[in-house]
C-alpha cells in the first residue's frame, strides 16, 4: 500500500468497513498511541494534585476498547443492541474528584470512536492539538487564582475582639481573605475563626504565623491546603 493510499484509507474510513487482521492491528496500533498520549498529558498536568495509576490505565486502554467496539459492530444493528445489553450489565464506580477527569474519559472515548471507524489520522491530528491547549491552559494557570489558595484557622480568647483583628497581618502576607467561619470552642471560653486566604509567597508562612501567634495569645493556629487539606502547620 502507498503512502497515498495510506493517508487516503486514514480519512475516508475505509480500514473500518473491512475486518482484516492488518485493520484490527491499525486500530488498536493507533488508538493506542493516542489513549497513551491522552494519558501522558493527564500526569502532566496532574502532578501537583496527584493522580490515580488505575485512571491514568483506564485513559490508555479506553481508546483501543472502543475503537474495537466500534470495528466489531460496523452497521449490524443486531451486534449494537447485543454490546448495548453487555454494557448495560457492567456498573462502573468511582470516586468523586477533578471535573477535568471527564473531559480527559470522554476525549480518550471520542479517539477510540474515531480510530474504530477508520479515521485515525483526524484522531490524531485532534488529540495533539486537544493536548498542545490543554498544556497551554495549564501551564498559562487558565482562570486560576494568584499565589496560593489555604484554609486559615486562628483559636482566639473570648476576651479578644476579633472584628478586624488580624486584618493588618493578613493583607501583609495575602493577596486576599475572607473570613468564612466563626464558632466557639472549649464551651465558649475560645472562639475559632476560619478565613480563605490566597498567600502572596509560601516562603513568607512561618512569618505570618509566628506574627499571628503572637496576636492571639499563643494559642493553636492551623494553616492547611484547599480543597484536599493535604499540608497542615500546627502551633499550640
Amino acid at each position: 500500500m502507498s503512502f497515498d493510499q495510506i493517508i487516503s484509507s486514514a480519512t475516508s474510513g475505509e480500514i473500518a468497513n473491512q475486518l482484516t487482521a492488518v485493520s484490527v492491528l491499525q486500530i488498536l496500533a493507533s488508538s493506542i498511541v493516542i489513549g497513551l498520549i491522552i494519558s501522558l498529558v493527564y500526569l502532566l498536568t496532574h502532578k501537583k494534585e496527584g493522580y490515580s495509576q488505575a485512571f491514568c490505565v483506564a485513559l490508555v486502554l479506553l481508546a483501543p476498547i472502543v475503537g474495537m467496539v466500534i470495528l466489531l459492530i460496523g452497521n449490524n444493528v443486531a451486534r449494537a443492541f447485543s454490546l448495548a445489553g453487555a454494557f448495560a450489565l457492567i456498573r462502573f464506580r468511582s470516586a468523586p474528584g477533578d471535573p477535568k477527569d471527564i473531559a480527559f474519559v470522554f476525549m480518550s472515548v471520542v479517539m477510540g470512536l474515531a480510530c474504530g471507524m477508520g479515521f485515525w489520522l483526524y484522531a490524531g491530528i485532534a488529540t495533539i492539538v486537544i493536548c498542545a491547549v490543554i498544556i497551554l491552559l495549564h501551564v498559562t494557570n487558565f482562570a486560576g487564582k494568584r499565589g496560593n489558595h489555604y484554609e486559615l484557622k486562628i483559636t482566639v480568647p473570648e476576651t479578644l475582639n476579633y472584628v478586624g483583628a488580624f486584618d493588618e497581618t493578613l493583607n501583609k502576607y495575602t493577596n486576599s481573605f475572607k473570613i468564612v467561619k466563626i464558632k466557639s470552642v472549649d464551651f465558649g471560653a475560645l472562639f475559632e475563626l476560619s478565613f480563605d486566604i490566597d498567600m502572596k509567597d509560601d516562603k513568607q508562612m512561618r512569618e505570618m504565623l509566628d506574627d499571628l501567634r503572637a496576636m492571639n495569645g499563643n494559642l493553636k493556629i492551623m494553616l492547611s491546603t484547599v480543597p484536599t487539606a493535604v499540608r497542615s502547620f500546627h502551633f499550640q
